[in-house]
């Protein structure tokens, strides 16, 4: 065991402790120099593209940041028919310029500590009013904080890859949850996948 120990639990430990290290959730709210900042580069990189999330809509976001991991909440109606700009030659395919943009956006994600949670496609239908929106797709991301969002979208931003998004999406509905009751524990998953190698290697 004493070998064990060295070999395979401290090496598992200390990837685990990265780990948390890595995926937050609790670091400080963002200051008011910090929300100029951040909107005053999303403003000078902002390409204006139709459905684009505006500089106030983000703005009341991030006011009310307590810099705790959040979860953003994604309703998309996708278009008939790709819609890109003259000289971008992709296709019509809507779903594949969301595949485009969901691969692209990936190493962003990862670097902010972003984690797709949940995504789904809608299946049927059934409590529908007149009128109401008819939503495609639901996907979930958990994301540290605010700030973290924030350094996600200048990033995608910097890339030029929302043309992708912009293309597929007819509609879109954007909000942050806050979880009150969910069976998603990541950190407990990791540290079980970890543990069970550790029982496997001991």
């Amino acid at each position: 065991m004493p070998g064990s120990l060295i070999t395979v639990v401290l090496p598992l430990t200390a990837i685990y402790v990265v780990f948390l290290v890595w995926y937050g959730g609790r670091g400080k709210p963002l200051t008011q120099e910090e929300i100029a900042g951040y909107l005053a580069q999303l403003r000078a990189g902002a390409r204006g593209e139709p459905g684009a999330i505006r500089l106030e809509d983000v703005e009341r976001l991030v006011q009310r940041d307590d810099g705790r991991e959040f979860v953003m909440h994604n309703l998309i109606r996708y278009r008939e028919k790709a819609l890109y700009p003259p000289g971008h030659d992709y296709g019509d395919s809507a779903r594949a310029a969301d595949r485009r943009y969901g691969k692209a956006i990936i190493p962003d994600l990862l670097r902010c500590g972003a984690v797709p949670v949940f995504v789904a496609r809608r299946s049927g239908s059934l409590v529908e009013p007149e009128g109401a929106d008819r939503w495609d797709l639901v996907a979930m991301v958990r994301y540290r904080s605010r700030r973290d969002f924030l350094r996600f979208a200048l990033a995608v931003e910097r890339k030029g890859i929302t043309v992708h998004k912009w293309a597929a999406i007819e509609k879109t509905q954007i909000f942050p949850v806050t979880p009150l009751l969910s069976l998603i524990f990541v950190r407990g998953a990791v540290g079980a996948v970890l543990a069970a190698i550790g029982l496997l290697l001991a």
